[in-house]
């Protein structure tokens, strides 16, 4: 089939009714219809005058119909039935546009030619476009609804039953969601047709056997004409391949072949103007429907560019406005006044009605103002709030009391602006913004309440940290049969102290006393906390306490002096009691005893470790166990217990490991003192010497220059025995002393003779003469007393000296 993309249309029916007989078979062969057969749809609309059939139509089809010009005023523009081809839509579809109803020009009571083209258009069509406005949905008296009444009874009496698609077309939809509209004009639509009188053979036949009824809604034309074209070019796409299964249009029951439609629509036209009975009466109501929505109209868009309207939606949109409520009372009401002094003359009911309509239409539009002043008081408030609770806490108020005393200020003064912001024209509620403003401050009091039981909570845990930290680390180092009980007792009064102040201050805050005693309680539990976890941390230190009080006992005696180790000390006794004292210390951090419960940890660790070491080999055959063998602790829980029976005997078996070397050194110090003490040599040798040397001794005595050679020799041997502290070197041993002495002897005899040679000098020059054993030993002071004070060292406490522990090895 041959298409064409341009518009053609005729005027099919003039206005007097007459069927242009010739314009329709031109119009057939320009749009080569007769090439169709069955596949065309014809589409016909109808609706009020200047209600906007012809734009609607010439956006939806792309056809050229003549139009109303605003500017001119309303009036009609479409007279008699004019049909046109659409444009680019498949199958071929006719589109009538059918003169407006209840227009003045025809006047009141000549109405049949409305009547009769709305019979045509219902005739000839497979879809009908009922083109009405929002707010006539509802409404009694609304436009088209006797007309439609009308039609449909005098359908079914001149023609068989057709299944025809009514597409009611919504016109300025507002803001009610299509959803809500549709069921009531399906309402009404079903009670109109329940109300037409119905021949015998159709009085229980339905509606949806004669009409598929469809609702769509288009936006304002002059408003939103962007809006409008997106919601027409959605709904031109609806009409593609609408005569197929399932498309828009009807059954198509009674359609005839496409060469056959001028003679069928000349024989329905013919039969609709010879029917007499078709004389609907025209009422005042069409018209003032149309004449009072357009009053209403330009009233709502008066108001919407009034100056001072406009100046006041502004500023409310970034702050509070004084005396809001006030000044949007006087301008709406302005506005209805001037309305209602216009329409006075028109019908009352639908006066009334529009009126209606008008002030809704003005309450939605400035709805959002008050709303926005609404939130402007409700943040104000809150703001206000804010720095007066801060105010009262900060001057030493309870809580609970300054939250409840700010509230209801904030809440009466809230409470206050509000009444000032009320539009007299509107029954507007403010509950739910003040059921916003009071969960705001609620939830502020909760956060505020929050922080400061958590400073509290925090202020005491640091108190109870500070408190017991230091304390039992240094209870846990003096371990002793009295450091649990000690610790226990410290927790005890510090954690009284710290609940009873943070009793005191809780009681400002008027909470329940579950939540009270669980905060104390935690407060509680954080106190043991602290010393369990001091308690573990010890314990992970307890290798290095045990040998640093194992150092200490053993290295030092009962006045905490180093010890000396002459030969005369017990040794193994020092060694026993000062391991007995470490092995405390493990037991003692063995467990967490902060109940008075008794354990049997200490005498294990000492059956163990200790006793049967001494026992020896007898004791090992008479134990067939190792009661160390185990994880855990007789009547100790898991949860208590620092040290397992397992760690005690291997870091038992570290510390005497690392103590050995001690010991060891000590005993090897005694025994150097033992030969130091006894250097000269034993008594038969000193016999033998006598009786030996006897010649010798009397060849002296009887030469008395041998004896003073010997004095001499005497008295330098002595200078060097002094300086050299010989008797001290080789109190460490023979080998260290012989070390030590090589090194010191060859200054010594340098300074000795240089001390001499100052002696003789002094001499020739008159000084008085020195003993020269008093010079040396003067020397040796000046020269050595570094020396001399690292031996006193070496001698005081030669268990922890490194020179000394050099000098061993």
């Amino acid at each position: 089939m041959e298409k064409t993309d341009e518009c053609c249309s005729t005027q099919l029916i003039d206005g007097d009714g007459g069927f242009n007989v010739t314009g329709i078979e031109n119009f057939m062969k320009e749009v080569k219809l007769a090439e169709c057969g069955l596949s065309y749809a014809v589409v016909s609309i109808m609706g009020p005058q200047s209600s906007g059939k012809s734009t609607l139509l010439n956006h939806l089809f792309h056809t050229n119909f003549r139009e109303m010009d605003a500017f001119k005023g309303r009036s009609q523009t479409t007279k008699g039935i004019w049909m046109a081809r659409c444009v680019g839509i498949e199958p071929c579809t006719l589109v009538m546009d059918l003169e407006g109803t209840d227009g003045r020009e025809r006047g009141e009571d000549d109405t049949a030619f409305e009547k009769q083209s709305a019979l045509f258009a219902l005739a000839v069509s497979d879809i009908v476009l009922i083109n009405m406005w929002c707010h006539d949905i509802g409404r009694e008296q609304a436009a088209n609804k006797p007309l439609l009444k009308t039609v449909f009874q005098v359908m079914m009496r001149l023609f068989s039953p057709r299944k025809t698609t009514l597409l009611f077309v919504i016109r300025d939809k507002t803001r009610t969601p299509l959803e809500n509209l549709e069921p009531v004009l399906r309402e009404d639509i079903q009670k109109i047709w329940d109300t037409v009188p119905k021949p015998e053979a159709h009085k229980e036949t339905p509606l949806s056997e004669f009409f598929n009824v469809e609702v769509v809604a288009l936006n304002s034309y002059e408003e939103k004409e962007e809006l409008f074209l997106e919601q027409v070019a959605n709904l031109r796409q609806r009409f593609f391949h609408s005569i197929a299964p399932g498309g828009l249009a009807g059954d198509r029951r009674a359609v005839v072949p496409a060469s056959g439609f001028s003679f069928s629509a000349q024989q329905i036209w013919k039969v609709i103007k010879e029917n007499k009975d078709l004389d609907l009466p025209a009422h005042k109501v069409m018209v003032a429907t149309v004449r009072c929505e357009e009053i209403a109209n330009e009233k709502y868009a008066s108001f919407t560019a009034n100056e001072e309207w406009c100046q006041l939606d502004e500023a409310v949109q970034s702050h509070a406005v004084p005396g809001f409520g006030k000044k949007l009372s006087s301008m709406l009401g302005t506005c209805l006044t001037e309305y209602e002094a216009e329409v006075t003359f028109f019908d009352e009911g639908v006066r009334l009605a529009k009126r209606k309509q008008l002030e809704e239409k003005l309450l939605q539009l400035t709805l959002p103002a008050y709303q926005y002043m609404l939130g402007h008081i409700r943040s104000e408030t809150l703001e206000t709030f804010k720095k007066e609770f801060d105010i009262a806490l900060n001057e030493g108020k309870g809580f609970a009391m300054a939250a409840r005393g700010c509230t209801e200020s904030s809440m009466a003064q809230f409470d206050e602006r509000c009444a000032d912001a009320v539009i007299d024209q509107a029954n507007w509620d403010s509950s739910k913004t003040r059921d916003k403003l009071t969960r705001d401050i609620d939830g502020h009091i909760a956060v505020v309440r929050a922080s400061k039981l958590a400073e509290l909570t925090t202020l005491y845990e640091t108190k109870l940290n500070d408190a017991l930290f230091g304390p039992v680390e240094s209870l846990l180092d003096g371990a002793s049969d009295d450091t649990w009980p000690a610790i226990r007792k410290l927790l005890w009064r510090e954690t009284e102290a710290a609940v009873s102040s943070l009793s005191a201050a809780l009681s400002g805050f008027e909470m329940e006393e579950e939540t009270k005693d669980n905060m104390l309680s935690k407060l509680k539990d954080y106190a043991r906390g602290v010393v369990e976890t001091k308690a573990k941390e010890e314990a992970g230190r307890v290798l290095i306490r045990m040998k640093d009080r194992f150092s200490t006992l053993f290295s030092r005696d009962s006045d905490s002096m180093p010890r000396l180790w002459t030969g005369k000390e017990d040794i193994r006794a020092i060694t026993k009691t000062a391991r007995s004292s470490s092995l405390k210390l493990l037991s003692v951090m063995a467990a967490i005893r902060l109940e008075e419960e008794t354990d049997n940890i200490g005498n294990t660790l000492a059956l163990a470790l200790i006793e049967s070491k001494s026992g020896g080999a007898a004791n090992k055959s008479i134990t067939s166990s190792d009661p160390l063998a185990s994880s855990s602790w007789d009547e100790v829980p898991a949860s208590k217990t620092l040290i397992t029976p397992v760690q005690c005997k291997s870091l038992w078996r570290q510390f005497t490991t690392e103590t050995e070397y001690t010991v060891t050194q000590a005993i090897a110090a005694q025994e150097a003192s033992k030969r130091n003490n006894n250097w000269l040599p034993p008594p038969w040798a000193i016999a033998a010497m006598v009786i030996l040397g006897f010649n010798e001794f009397m060849t002296l005595l009887r030469n008395p220059l041998y004896l003073g050679v010997i004095f001499v020799a005497y008295l330098l041997l002595k200078a060097l025995w002094v300086q050299l502290d010989i008797s001290g070197e080789f109190r460490n041993g023979a080998l260290p002393g012989l070390l030590s002495l090589s090194t010191k002897f060859l200054p010594t005899v340098m300074n000795l003779l240089k001390k001499l040679a100052e002696e003789g000098q002094g001499q020739t020059n008159g000084e008085p003469q020195r003993n020269p054993i008093l010079a040396a030993k003067s020397s040796r002071s000046d020269m050595s007393s570094t020396g001399s004070s690292e031996v006193t060292s070496e001698n005081g406490d030669e268990s922890t000296s490194p020179s000394f522990d050099r000098k061993v090895k």
